[in-house]
């Protein structure tokens, strides 16, 4: 029994909606509560100990508490945790970003990747003059109006891919194409030719599980966007510095016109970043009209965690993580190549997941068709065998530099085993 777990659940009930913080830490019959977490292990507040593949949905590329992020926080905090003021790290923190990333020539500090993808697609409306974007089903851009439209994440998982409270007026410039179908892309754009200020898309859709994306496809929506006259946004809040150093735009070599990032970028800690050519970020206040500001922005405390995250990832190299990815995906296809159930693997660097699904996943209604029920009942199972995962099949899992070979293959174990047993 997890009786602590279930006790702050029920006082949490009558104290926040659904009794968490953020929809996707919901589950069924009630969620763990963590009480600490170190390296690639996370404890429960009823001591029970877990290989953790959740990563917080995909900051901690280094893992729980790594010491050189523990202790940048703690120097920091030491000198004070917020000043309203600027502070010599924001300007080595973007040196830092664009030494990395080429389509960045200047950028600006928020405090999620709700706020960047934002500030992002209002960027691209004041560039341009246009109101429109186009975005794909399943890509899921932060909890904001212009992007709440057949988004990935929790809204898939809660039922409510379109959350009331948008308006029809908001919502009715944004325009949608299936992920991966560049036919249905240029029609789109074709129909509202010169009304489309930007196309966002998670270059490699990680809110939904990840999806790769066809090859061509990114070229392809690079050569779309300068035909049309729009600006071309790589929401890189998950793939962003986890893909490589420099991203999915480096992996596929395609350069966007606009870039966000998040999530690792603040080592654990929240932040948020859109950065663009000198030119476009030109129009961001005060040099241009275009409106962005935040108590939180540029915070010391997250540019502390940022800057040892990005260090320690630039000297150890992405080779060891990317080689353990591919290890424990090709290791669940062996484990499961003579499973009577419907399955696909999929995933790349140190991302993936398991569809329970007959069909390759490569759009939202792919996706859709995976057997989320039978996700539901393997996720409680690897509970018990000590193994977390994100608690849904519409999200990415992912690796850290502190897992091992040995807990990849114990994680490989008991996604196998447990599969077997809820589907027996």
């Amino acid at each position: 029994m997890n009786d602590r777990s279930m006790q702050l659940y029920e006082r949490a009930r009558g104290l926040m909606p659904g009794g968490v913080s953020s929809p996707v830490r919901a589950y069924a019959p009630y969620p763990r509560y963590i009480a600490s977490a170190r390296g690639s292990r996370i404890t429960d507040v009823d001591g029970r100990e877990y290989i953790d593949h959740c990563m917080a949905f995909g900051p901690l590329i280094l893992g729980h508490a790594h010491p050189s992020v523990v202790r940048a926080i703690q120097e920091q905090a030491e000198r004070g945790t917020l000043y309203g003021a600027p502070v010599e790290a924001e300007a080595r923190f973007a040196e830092a970003v664009v030494s990395n990333y080429p389509s960045i020539e200047m950028l600006r500090i928020v405090s999620s990747g709700t706020e960047a993808t934002m500030h992002a697609l209002r960027l691209a409306r004041g560039y341009t003059g246009r109101k429109k974007v186009l975005k794909f089903e399943g890509c899921f851009h932060g909890a904001h109006d212009a992007v709440l439209v057949k988004a990935g994440s929790g809204a898939t998982t809660h039922s409510a891919p379109n959350s009331l409270g948008v308006l029809e007026e908001v919502a009715a410039n944004t325009l949608l194409a299936p992920y991966n179908d560049l036919g249905s892309a240029e029609r789109t754009l074709e129909a509202n030719r010169g009304e489309v200020a930007a196309i966002i898309v998670e270059p490699v859709m990680g809110n939904i599980g990840p999806v790769l994306p066809k090859e061509g496809y990114l070229q392809r929506l690079r050569e779309l966007a300068t035909e049309h006259g729009a600006l071309l946004i790589f929401d890189e809040v998950i793939t962003g510095f986890r893909l490589g150093m420099g991203g999915a735009q480096g992996r596929y070599g395609v350069r966007p016109d606009i870039t966000t990032l998040g999530k690792i970028a603040g080592g654990g800690m929240p932040i948020g970043v859109f950065g663009a050519s000198e030119e476009i970020m030109s129009m961001i206040s005060p040099l241009g009209k275009v409106y962005q500001a935040g108590t939180f922005s540029g915070n010391p405390m997250s540019l502390a965690a940022g800057l040892a995250t990005i260090a320690e990832l630039g000297s150890q190299g992405h080779g060891p993580l990317d080689r353990r990815g591919e290890m424990l995906r090709s290791g669940l296809r062996r484990a499961l190549e003579d499973s009577r159930v419907p399955h696909q693997v999929a995933g790349i660097g140190s991302m993936f997941q398991l569809f329970l699904s007959s069909r390759p996943v490569t759009n939202y209604q792919d996706a859709l068709g995976a057997d989320t029920a039978l996700f539901d009942r393997m996720f409680l199972r690897l509970l018990d065998k000590g193994v977390y995962l994100a608690p849904s099949q519409f999200e990415t899992n992912f690796l850290s530099t502190a897992h091992s070979d040995a807990d990849v293959h114990r994680v490989v174990g008991a996604i196998a085993e447990a599969l077997a047993e809820v589907s027996a």
